[in-house]
């Protein structure tokens, strides 16, 4: 099943571009972008964790690839503005055994996102977590879940999902409701190895057997 690009972001393909974003002050520079809008390398270079013309360099190479551009009157005849192109990116994880380039690519690029993510959810719970209001932790969820589905089942829920929170990513400033902050969406699919999968639903229906009295 095909989901369509709902969000708007910048879909990749070519594993090039892949093994280029797999970089930790690359996939930082984006996202710096993409929350606080158009910047120079100056400004970037504190949070990306390199120096300016490190950072600099960077960023062409980023532009290279279309994933961020100049920022409208982003030339002061001293340093570029920089802005992302799209709202994110999204890229094709290969499925084809004889792909080896675009399975390696992706991988890596996985690999990378999953490790820079890694650190967001016990960095929010101390240090934004102590700050919020009741309503927020209230409203706030956390779900570690295991669900048996088929592959189509699996993407249809993707999809679901994907029309859903769209509403949100794409509606503007205007109709958002007072009070409506930023909040940060991680989602994982993991599917089981068939293996894995069979020998887990062996070890639950073990479970739900009954003990035999002896």
């Amino acid at each position: 099943m095909e989901t369509g690009n709902r969000f708007g972001d910048v879909e990749i393909s070519d594993p090039k571009v892949m093994r280029a974003l797999a970089h930790p002050v690359r996939l930082a520079i984006l996202e710096r972008l993409r929350r606080y809008g158009p910047a120079t390398a100056t400004r970037l270079s504190p949070y990306v964790g390199a120096t300016p013309s490190v950072t600099s360099w960077h960023l062409r190479h980023l532009a290279g690839f279309g994933l961020i551009r100049d920022a409208e009157g982003g030339t002061d005849g001293r340093e570029r503005r920089w802005e992302a192109v799209g709202r994110g990116f999204r890229f094709v994880i290969a499925t084809d055994p004889a792909d080896e380039e675009g399975q390696a690519a992706s991988r890596a690029l996985t690999g990378e996102m999953f490790a820079r993510a890694a650190e967001v959810p016990l960095r929010w719970l101390t240090e934004t977590a102590p700050a919020l209001e009741p309503e927020w932790i209230h409203a706030l969820g956390t779900a570690d879940t295991r669900i048996v589905v088929s592959a189509d089942e699996l993407a249809a829920l993707r999809d679901a999902l994907e029309e859903t929170v769209a509403r949100y990513i794409n509606r503007g400033p205007a109709e958002r409701p007072a009070g409506s902050r930023g909040v940060r969406l991680l989602l994982y699919a993991l599917p089981e190895t068939a293996e894995s999968a069979e020998t887990a639903e062996t070890a639950e229906a073990d479970d739900a057997e009954p003990e035999q009295e002896t």
